[in-house]
């Protein structure tokens, strides 16, 4: 068990504090992880919608940012950090503001680099978005 997966635990059980930009973007916590894989559910609030009544995209950007170091989180060694070097976002279907199922895995790891994908899936099981990223592996400050 690593810094990072025991974070993931006690995330899960309630047992520790999320940092500030979780609560103050109401991004939520995850459900279940195994290595390379993370999984989460969440329900936007009502005020995260545009004009139209759809699902602001801006913060499918936000989650998937996120999720993905969630799953980067689960493959970290003990003695490194990382930090997310690109993120792309792809939208596939408009939503409302409904609940979204969001996974995220690694699909490659250099040395250097930890290479994640996610998907966002509405209702019914609909894609409504895809997330890719980088995150660049550092030492832990000491």
């Amino acid at each position: 068990m690593t810094w990072a997966t025991q974070r993931l635990d006690a995330l899960i059980a309630g047992a520790a504090t999320p940092p500030p930009v979780v609560s103050q973007l109401k991004l939520g916590l995850l459900d279940s992880w195994r290595p390379g894989w993370i999984r989460k559910t969440w329900t936007p609030s009502p005020g995260l919608e545009n004009g139209d009544g759809t699902l602001f995209g801006g913060y499918l950007a936000a989650l998937a940012d996120q999720s993905l170091a969630f799953a980067a989180m689960t493959v970290i060694d003990g003695a490194s950090g990382f930090r997310t070097l690109n993120l792309q976002v792809n939208y596939i279907r408009v939503t409302g503001v409904v609940a979204l199922t969001i996974e995220a895995r690694v699909i490659a790891q250099t040395r250097q680099v930890i290479t994640v994908r996610a998907s966002f899936h509405g209702p019914e099981d609909r894609l409504v978005a895809e997330a890719t990223a980088q995150q660049f592996i550092l030492p832990l400050a000491g």
